[in-house]
């Protein structure tokens, strides 16, 4: 089968500077290596593929026969023994992802711990001014008898004999080799030959510990903290690993949060929304007057400025917005229907005491006029 163009393998036009061409290398490389394809002989072709593109394509020579010539190019080499070596290409383009494959990487010492999650649930009050809390977390800590190298007492970790203690070996796949961690010692550098009896070779116990966690004021869901050097303990005296306290703010049976600004409905009744008054309304920091003016209507909204939230990453407190709903009376007694009826009728026939309404059938009519007409 043809050969592709190299700049179609990489998917870059003709024009390309190197460093984009490194860049679609990269990614046409990551997205079919071997090592996130296993037994995908596809992927694996396209991957040398794309190797072979880019020896030719970030060479300026090979590059320049390769424009003149393409495939037919005499020096073109291909995989051959001149020019950079595709263990170079690896190490130079994909060193800072794998952990610095390539001639020069090396193991930079004991693996570090896993990092944990704790999910913390509040409630509004205690976000919005923020307190100290106690939490438990299951974690593994530096096993006590071996102090964490995993070797029984007398004994010490060996040297793997299969990376020489480096953590990695190189592997040979065609014209090009690769660098994976030592599937002997999992990448340690180190093999326990005679195991601690209380960690089991692990160099590491599960425990479980109290931590206590001050939350700033103004967090919200979402948010989170990290602890440094809180997580798990690293294997065989490897280094902890972090723990992000995840913020969960429970709902509130008055208040909906929406970043610094804070939501309520406040029911009042049909003769405060016609005669106006005061309100006696809740704030997080106590009671506050609201003044309703005459002939509020329901939804009508209140903005209480400064009552909201001061969020955890600064700025001024945000507000406290008020949607007041009229409330129906229910449960009416026959004197109250009685009074209620005649109250409506002493407003009937004028459209002064309901312009809404009023505007409304109007368009109602004009609506039905248009439609017949």
């Amino acid at each position: 089968m043809a050969k592709r163009d190299y700049y179609d393998v990489l998917g870059v036009d003709r024009g390309a500077s190197a460093s984009e061409i490194k860049k679609a290398f990269r990614r046409v490389a990551m997205k079919h290596h071997p090592d996130r394809n296993p037994d995908d002989k596809q992927a694996e072709d396209k991957f040398k593929e794309a190797q072979e593109a880019y020896e030719v394509l970030s060479d300026d020579d090979k590059k320049a026969n390769f424009d003149r010539f393409g495939h037919a190019s005499p020096n073109q080499g291909g995989g051959g023994a001149g020019g950079a070596g595709f263990g170079d290409i690896f190490g130079d383009v994909f060193g800072d992802i794998f952990g610095g494959a390539g001639s020069s990487g090396g193991r930079s010492g004991p693996a570090r711990g896993s990092d944990l999650r704790y999910d913390l649930q509040l409630e509004l009050e205690d976000a919005v001014k923020g307190k100290t809390v106690e939490i438990e977390i299951p974690t593994l800590d530096p096993c006590s008898t071996c102090n964490g190298s995993g070797a029984r007492a007398g004994s010490s970790p060996r040297t793997c004999n299969s990376c020489q203690g480096v953590g990695q070996v190189r592997m040979q796949q065609g014209f090009f080799s690769v660098q994976q961690t030592c599937p002997k010692c999992r990448g340690r550098g180190q093999m326990i030959t005679d195991p601690c009896g209380g960690c089991h070779g692990q160099g590491v116990v599960e425990k479980r510990k109290t931590l206590s966690v001050k939350i700033p004021a103004g967090v919200d869901t979402g948010d989170r903290i990290r602890l440094a050097g809180k997580g798990e303990a690293g294997p065989q005296g490897g280094p902890n690993g972090d723990l992000y306290v995840q913020m969960n703010v429970a709902e509130h049976s008055l208040f909906v949060r929406d970043g610094a600004n804070l939501h309520c409905e406040v029911p009042i009744s049909f003769s405060q929304a016609a005669l106006g008054g005061e309100l006696e309304v809740p704030t997080l920091s106590g009671k506050v007057k609201l003044k309703v003016p005459l002939e509020t209507q329901s939804g009508k909204l209140f903005r209480l400025r400064g009552k909201g939230v001061t969020q955890v990453r600064g700025g001024g407190p945000g507000d406290l917005l008020c949607r007041v709903v009229v409330e129906t009376p229910i449960n009416l007694s026959a004197k109250q229907a009685k009074l209620l009826k005649s109250f409506d009728a002493s407003l009937s026939g004028s459209s002064k005491h309901s312009p809404r309404s009023s505007s409304w059938f109007s368009g109602v009519k004009s609506f039905f006029d248009n439609l017949t007409g």
